[in-house]
């Protein structure tokens, strides 16, 4: 029997991209995540991470723990919500970022709402600026996001993310001509990354289309409008990675993190980030669609 505490430890690892930033999304010290680790290798007899001084990488057999890891923590939590017998009461503002509108948040939340019926989920869907800033003025509990590009968000780690291009298949790049481009308005942190990035690289580039909703700028991506920046476990569904041969800047990485604003959260503000801490690997799929 594998412990959810140690596969916890794992997937955290597994998401951030390393033992540090794990502990600091756990509240762990690092050398408990990496007893952990250690424990969970020697249980399954296989060795689950490759290490360096510069990177953490999962093998083959780690892959495999990954999806085993992802069932048997999503059953516990289940097992635990009916289970529980405390009844909280109270209300939750919760911020989430447009990224997460075709992820499993949804069945998170509702998982949530059934194992608390008695408090009330108020959620508002946004760029992660405008949602700081709400949490910033009291108007939210509790923010899901992208952390801002100063790290001006003092949350807990989620997880981190390479940002990439993504486009309709088939789409291409002409280097001859400005790169069209679908973002958010200001104060999106994508917007701002892709603009520096292509002003660094000296590409010209032009804004082919800006909307304020993920499903805008999905569907002007669909129409073959332009490339559009994003986080790589989060590719809106029917839009796809362009090849790094297309020539395009790197555009680095993002973390999303969990943000409570200047308290600490309490009651159910407490259990709803512990409930979505612990399904976190969720947000990182597709939800399953019923097939006609």
């Amino acid at each position: 029997m594998f412990d959810p505490v140690q596969l916890r430890s794992f997937l955290a690892v597994a998401q951030t991209g390393g033992f540090t930033r794990a502990a600091q999304r756990l509240g762990l010290r690092q050398s408990t995540v990496s007893q952990h680790v250690r424990r969970l290798e020697e249980a399954a007899n296989r060795r689950l991470f490759l290490r360096d001084t510069h990177s953490v990488r999962l093998t083959s057999e780690g892959e495999a723990m990954l999806g085993f890891a992802r069932t048997i923590l999503e059953a516990n939590e289940q097992a635990v919500g009916y289970f529980a017998q405390t009844q909280v009461r109270g209300r939750v503002r919760f911020g989430a970022s447009e990224d997460f509108v075709y992820t499993e948040l949804p069945q998170i939340l509702r998982g949530f709402r059934r194992s608390n019926p008695q408090v009330d989920l108020e959620l508002t869907v946004g760029l992660s600026g405008l949602l700081y800033e709400q949490l910033a003025d009291g108007r939210l509990d509790l923010v899901l996001g992208k952390r801002p590009p100063t790290g001006g968000s003092p949350g807990r780690l989620v997880w981190q993310d390479e940002l990439v291009w993504v486009g309709v298949e088939g789409f291409r790049v002409d280097p001859a001509e400005p790169l069209p481009l679908i973002v958010y308005p200001p104060p999106s942190f994508t917007r701002v990354r892709a603009l520096e990035v292509c002003e660094r690289a000296g590409r010209p580039w032009r804004i082919a289309c800006t909307s304020t909703s993920l499903s805008g700028v999905r569907a002007a991506a669909l129409a073959g409008l332009g490339v559009v920046p994003h986080a790589s476990s989060l590719v809106p569904p029917d839009l796809r990675v362009l090849p790094d041969q297309v020539g395009l800047p790197e555009l680095g990485s993002t973390e999303f993190v969990l943000s409570t604003g200047r308290t600490t959260a309490r009651g159910p503000v407490r259990l709803l980030a512990e409930a979505v801490l612990a399904d976190a690997f969720r947000l990182h799929r597709a939800p399953e669609r019923q097939v006609p």
